[in-house]
Formats: structure tokens, sequence, C-alpha cells
């Protein structure tokens, strides 16, 4: 099974303008984000999903720059930019990281695409990771069934096409310590408060991008608690964003 890692990201942010370009020790946060998504040892690459949008073309140079290859498609459906991305590339499976989690964890990256590879099902997704710090694996067949009988052609929130419902067959990976995190740790990067505790992050570990995920834990739970109150109020303003997303609709003739 050949499976690649997919970047899913725009440069269309209205909460945090612009918060793909902005530095993390002097890398733009798709940088970071790519550099550490390299260290996922499975999938066969890493790829930029993104839109064909003009705005998103920086993001293509800086994939060019990294040395990855990119994909634009469907500014709105993630879920059609995620089948042609695999389609192009000739993928049977793929990884998808949002680019909101520069900290994404890439030992589970290694776990989904394995769990992917040895279990017969159509999507994979881990509970109990800090909220940036998971991936979702789902087989092509998967996209492309859910491309036909979904009824929403915004899907920027997609887990639930494939989670908790008949169509799909998912897999559960439960987190393992040290990586489980407490109820409030945001490893994602929404507002403002979430992008500055990300920079402390990347600060304390300097330029070296290959830093342990149970250090980033480590750091977090026990050397500095304190910044964990950083973006406490980032969480009830993401929640609120999610209740105004689109929501999951199928085909009634699947019904």
């Amino acid at each position: 099974m050949k499976i690649g890692c997919l970047l899913s990201i725009r440069n269309k942010s209205t909460r945090l303008p612009g918060k793909s370009l902005l530095k993390l020790n002097g890398f733009t946060l798709v940088e970071r984000l790519i550099q550490r998504l390299k260290l996922a040892m499975l999938p066969s690459q890493v790829i930029l999903s993104t839109s064909y949008h003009e705005d998103d073309e920086v993001l293509c140079e800086l994939a060019r720059k990294e040395g990855i290859p990119f994909y634009q498609g469907s500014q709105q459906d993630k879920l059609d930019r995620y089948y042609q991305t695999a389609k192009k590339f000739n993928l049977d499976a793929v990884v998808i990281v949002d680019g909101d989690d520069p900290l994404c964890f890439p030992e589970y990256i290694d776990t989904v695409a394995d769990t992917l590879k040895s279990k017969n099902v159509d999507c994979v997704y881990i509970e109990g990771l800090p909220l940036g710090a998971a991936s979702t694996g789902i087989t092509t067949e998967a996209l492309k069934k859910v491309l036909e009988i979904k009824d929403e052609k915004d899907t920027e929130v997609w887990g639930s096409y494939f989670i908790g419902n008949q169509f799909f067959k998912s897999h559960k990976i439960k987190a393992l310590a040290p990586y489980i995190s407490r109820k409030e740790m945001r490893l994602t990067v929404d507002y403002p408060d979430d992008f500055e505790l990300i920079s402390k992050i990347f600060d304390h570990f300097s330029t070296v991008p290959d830093f342990k995920s149970e250090k980033v834990i480590e750091l977090l739970e026990v050397n500095h608690p304190e910044w964990l109150d950083i973006n406490n109020d980032a969480q009830y303003l993401y929640e609120k964003h999610i209740e105004r997303s689109a929501p999951v609709r199928f085909k009634s003739i699947q019904a």
C-alpha cells in the first residue's frame, strides 16, 4: 500500500490572518510543519495539498523550497482536494495533517499509516492527543466514495463524514502515555494566543526541528505549566467556530 502524508493548508485564515507565513524561530509556520512531517518514516512522501486560489501560490513556492511536491485543487471542498491529490500521486491512502498544526506528532503519523496497512478499514483516527497533535488516515477508495454520497460542497470540517456513520469503517487509535494530554492543552494555531504558545515552544527548542514529541509534553506539563494559560480562552472560541461550520450531509438517496 502506497501512503502519502498530505499537508492540508490554505492561506485564507480570518481568525489569524497570514498565519501560515508567520515565523517560528526563523522559518514560516508552513516550513516548520513540513520539516516536522518529514520525520515520519512510513509515508512514501509529504505532499502539500492546497487550492488554486492566487493567495495559495506562496504555499506552493514554500513547498518547492522545502523539496516536496504539491497539488492545487478545490477552494471549498477539502475532500475533493484530498482525493485529487491522492489520484495524482497514485496513492492508496493518505494521512492528513492540518496546516494549523506545526507540532503534529510524527510518530503517530507512522502509527496511522501502519494501521491503514494492517487493518481493513476506511479511516484511522486518534483519540487522546492534544488538539493539533493528531493526524487522520483515509483510503483513496473511501475518499472516492464520500464524494459520491456527500451533499455539501463546503467540507472544511470533514471528520464526521467517516467517523460514526454507516457508510465507512473507521478504526480508533488510543494515544498512550506520555502523549495523553490534559484536557486544556492546545497545540494548534487558530488565534493569536495559540501562536504565542507555539512560538514559545519553538523558541525553547531553538532551530532543531526533530525534537521529540514527548519533550513537548514534558515542557508544558513539568517545566512550564503556566504556558498552558496563554491560550485558555482560544478553546472556547474554537468550539464556537466549529458550531458555525457547514454540517455533514449525505444525499437523501443514501439514507
